[in-house]
């Protein structure tokens, strides 16, 4: 299985989604070669709990804008993890430490990168 068109489209959108809301450290991955739940994940971080909230519900909102359904999400309580569940992409957004401790980009490093705008994958807004 290979990435589809659609699963591209989502990660850009979402990418695009989060650096508005000032998501830093942005990392797609194509899973579909190893998890048929989901062909991408999108990685990204936030300074704190406030925003890592905010940064979901933008992805939230451009995905359904673009026709995308949320298949579930986990999280949102804490503000600390929040992963949103598309089906075809999974986002996550993390507390910056969070990120450090769980380090999916190590986790599932045998999977391609998917490239995204430079803009996109080195925001910082420091």
């Amino acid at each position: 299985m290979t990435l589809s068109d659609k699963a591209y489209d989502a990660v850009m959108n979402a990418a695009g989604a989060a650096s508005e809301k000032l998501a830093t450290d942005l990392v797609a991955l194509d899973v579909s070669e190893q998890t048929p739940l989901t062909d991408a994940f999108l990685i990204c971080s936030a300074r704190n709990e406030r925003m890592a909230l905010s940064i979901a519900d933008g992805v939230e909102k451009k995905l359904y804008d673009q026709g995308y359904s949320k298949v579930r999400q986990e999280g949102r309580a804490d503000g600390r993890w929040v992963l949103l569940d598309f089906g075809e992409i999974v986002v996550h957004v993390f507390h910056e430490e969070e990120r450090l401790f769980y380090q999916l980009e190590r986790l599932w490093r045998d999977c391609p990168v998917i490239a995204l705008a430079p803009e996109l994958a080195d925001s910082n807004p420091e």
